[in-house]
């Protein structure tokens, strides 16, 4: 993550100095080494803006980082804490804030009728993955929670449902049941996976970002019958971020072993104690730091030591240590994907005990560990099938109805808390938020004197009075719904989609002379990005070769650079193959270099691991340079041989572009093609769902007769017409509106899509003109 700036101060009359830029060579090396936005150190001008760079690996953003920003776009900086993936500067020139959710649409559809997108991906130049959508989409995001049925909710708090009640829970539908079976597990089942760390964010070796961490050195064989250990950190705000301030480590039996304050390294700006219980009295006396604790953590733990905590990820990053084997309570308690349940609701409802009482100066971490450790125990004891008859989802919406009816909490408290919504947020500094939907889509909302909701009768409705509606307050969602693709058509979408993406990253190029030389060849081809497979095609009178590279770029620079060049005296055709998926292949690689993602990128081929140091040395190339982007390969670790580099503008793109393409660096590029996000899509691609390049996919017959008929209600259609109608919408907003453009994504029992978001403020300097969709 990028360290945090100081940029001016809310109040006008009250201008904070900005920390100035170095103008000299080495000056701009150590930016890029702190990774600060490069951009943001000249001088400029005070208007709204997003930071182009995400701080996520993998580009997703969770429902929770989603609310971070909107929290933040509506109350700025002395409100609450900045957004921890993106940069949202002077956040006080915004006027309001939109948020445009369509729902029934995912990722797929928007790559799958990309053309057709052509208004919203020209308009937004930030775009990001969702994770699939819960239950409740608005509620994760915002804290919009439609109301449950009275006969659907439990009759108390404490306890089972009763016996009336669970027989009507469908268990096979619960997440628990779906992830771990009904049958008891052991021990190593409730593991968390490699790849499941490094989704959920723990630190890992190898990472960039957990260079300087320190290894637990726990290498052990695990069994189900290895040590487990509740930990519990707490946290104090610094002019670094989060840094530790106590440590509690609880052995099986609930013995504390290890119970430890901590002085943090960098000046306190906020003790959190309605949270942590640490005063500036309490940590005054200390004289521990964290390499001490770390040392005694070490020493601590046997080979086989499981850790237990409650997103435990962000208690080991604020120890700055890695361990292995990790339990992680508010995942084991599987909820809808996107939410977590709370500490202190599974304690109540599952043990039985009363934790982090409101009574109390902040919570306690050593009871906290314990509670933590017991919940592990009791799910291995008692199975799935236990946990599932509770009904916890029912359980935790019940609290929440009820909680909402409650006295409002103090307003600081609510502000700083980081499960605080934005709507609650809201109503504490007396702000109202507009709500239009389709009558059918509203459910029963609950009541709220900061909510107001209108309700219409379709989605062209909707747009007719978010127009009228939306300059009114400052903050709105607009809420449309899709029919979502059928089960049968989202397979059939989903497999088409990946191949088509395989297909036109593949190249046939030929024919060469049967006594050519193979070696050079691969080296040539190699030379444009990486390759994920290379074959000779012998079914022609001379042979050819079929390249499939990993990234687009590549697989376009090879056409653009060898395309009719003579080899041995023979004059090759570098081409695609051609099928029904690649037919307008050109057309879509024209579109992708256009996207507003992609102006001011470049791809570049053959950089080696010294690539960052000598880029450092070369003034010319800082005009404009806002990101280094060095792809490492997910299991060594290792950089890859190509990158992309990110500029302010396409001029200064260019200009370096002919800079390291030129003699003197003999690199291979090109303006860029695909947004980061959509790599880390693409690297899911299932094996599956690969083909031989040029077999034909049909499409279902369904599919064929709504595009002959030309269906309003078809997706193709839909894409096309309602992304130039808010594509109108957002170019009428007034200046300084941060839009967002939410495609939730869609679950069911046939599987989940991954949502996109698209965000941009209105005439910010990278956004189109006011004529796009026009």
């Amino acid at each position: 993550m990028e360290p945090e700036r100081e940029g001016t101060e809310r109040h006008p009359r009250k201008v904070r100095k900005r920390r100035q830029a170095p103008n000299k060579l080495v000056g701009a090396a150590e930016a890029m080494k702190a990774g600060w936005d490069l951009e943001e150190s000249q001088p400029e001008a005070k208007k709204a803006r997003l930071s182009t760079i995400l701080f996520t690996d993998n580009c997703e953003v969770t429902h929770d980082q989603l609310c971070e920003l909107l929290k933040y776009a509506v109350l700025g900086k002395s409100n609450v804490p900045k957004p921890s993936w993106c940069q949202l500067f002077h956040q006080n020139h915004l006027n309001n804030v939109v948020v445009f959710v369509l729902q029934g649409m995912s990722q797929l559809h928007f790559y799958r009728f990309y053309l057709e997108f052509g208004c919203l991906r020209k308009a937004f130049r930030h775009k990001f993955r969702l994770p699939p959508p819960s239950s409740d989409f608005l509620a994760d995001v915002v804290g919009l929670q439609t109301k449950q049925r009275a006969e659907d909710l439990p009759e108390t708090m404490e306890g089972p449902l009763p016996s009336n009640a669970k027989a009507a829970i469908n268990l096979q539908n619960d997440p628990i049941i779906q992830k771990y079976g009904s049958k008891k597990v052991g021990l190593t089942r409730c593991l968390l996976t490699k790849e499941e760390m490094r989704t959920f964010h723990f630190p890992l070796q190898g990472f960039p970002d957990c260079e300087n961490f320190l290894l637990t050195k726990c290498n052990g064989s695990i069994a189900d019958n290895s040590p487990l250990f509740g930990l519990d950190c707490e946290m104090c705000l610094t002019s670094k971020g989060r840094e530790l301030t106590r440590i509690s480590l609880v052995a099986e039996g609930g013995c504390c072993v290890m119970d430890e304050l901590v002085k943090p390294e960098n000046k306190i700006l906020d003790y959190l104690t309605s949270f942590s219980g640490i005063t500036k009295k309490i940590l005054h006396p200390v004289t521990t730091k964290l390499k001490d604790v770390q040392r005694q953590l070490k020493a601590l733990l046997p080979p086989d030591a499981v850790l237990v905590g409650h997103s435990l990820d962000l208690d080991l990053r604020a120890l700055k240590m890695i361990h292995p084997y990790v339990i992680d309570t508010s995942l084991l308690y599987v909820r809808e994907q996107g939410r977590r349940f709370k500490l202190k609701f599974l304690a109540k409802v599952i043990l039985g005990k009363d934790i982090q009482c409101p009574d109390r100066l902040g919570h306690d971490a050593t009871e906290d560990a314990r509670t933590i450790l017991e919940l592990a125990q009791y799910f291995l004891k008692h199975g799935p099938k236990k946990i599932a008859e509770l009904n916890l989802e029912a359980l935790a919406n019940h609290q929440e109805i009820q909680a909402a009816g409650q006295e409002p909490r103090n307003t600081a408290e609510v502000l700083q808390h980081p499960n605080t919504s934005v709507l609650e947020c809201l109503d504490s500094v007396g702000q109202k938020l507009l709500f239009l939907t389709r009558e059918t889509d509203a459910g029963e909302l609950p009541s709220s004197r900061n909510c107001q909701t209108i309700k219409c009768l379709s989605n062209k409705e909707v747009l007719e009075k978010a127009r009228v509606e939306i300059p009114l307050f400052p903050f709105s969602i607009v809420q449309f719904s899709f029919k979502a693709f059928s089960p049968v058509l989202t397979e059939e979408m989903n497999k088409r989609m990946r191949i088509k993406w395989t297909e036109i990253s593949t190249v046939y190029a030929g024919p060469f002379s049967k006594n050519c030389n193979l070696r050079a060849l691969k080296r040539l081809f190699k030379s444009f990005g990486p390759v994920q497979s290379m074959t000779f095609v012998l079914e022609t009178r001379q042979p050819h070769l079929c390249i499939q590279y990993e990234v687009l770029e590549a697989a376009q620079l090879a056409i653009e650079s060898l395309d009719g060049i003579l080899v041995d005296g023979i004059c090759i055709k570098v081409q695609r193959p051609v099928t029904e998926l690649t037919l307008d292949c050109d057309t879509l690689v024209n579109e992708l270099e256009g996207d507003s993602e992609n102006q001011g990128s470049i791809y570049l081929s053959g950089v080696s691991e010294t690539f960052k140091e000598q880029l450092l040395q070369e003034p010319r190339l800082f005009l404009g340079l806002e990101a280094v982007i060095l792809p490492k390969d997910l299991k060594s670790g290792k950089q890859k041989k190509y990158c992309f580099l990110k500029f302010k503008s396409f001029g200064s793109a260019q200009q370096a572009l002919n800079i390291l393409t030129g003699k003197d660096w003999k690199l291979k590029g090109r303006h860029a093609l695909t947004p980061r996000h959509l790599h880390a899509w693409l690297r899911g691609l299932p094996p599956e769902s690969r083909r031989l390049p040029g077999l034909r996919v049909v499409p279902p017959r369904f599919e064929q007769e709504a595009l002959q008929t030309l269906k309003l209600d078809h997706p193709k259609i839909a894409a096309w017409r309602w992304g130039r109608k808010i594509g109108k919408l957002y170019n009428s907003l007034c200046p300084g509106t941060l839009c967002l453009i939410l495609l939730p994504g869609t679950k069911s029992t046939h599987g989940s899509l991954s949502g996109l978001g698209l965000m941009g403020i209105k005439e910010e300097e990278e956004s189109a003109g006011p004529g796009l969709c026009s």
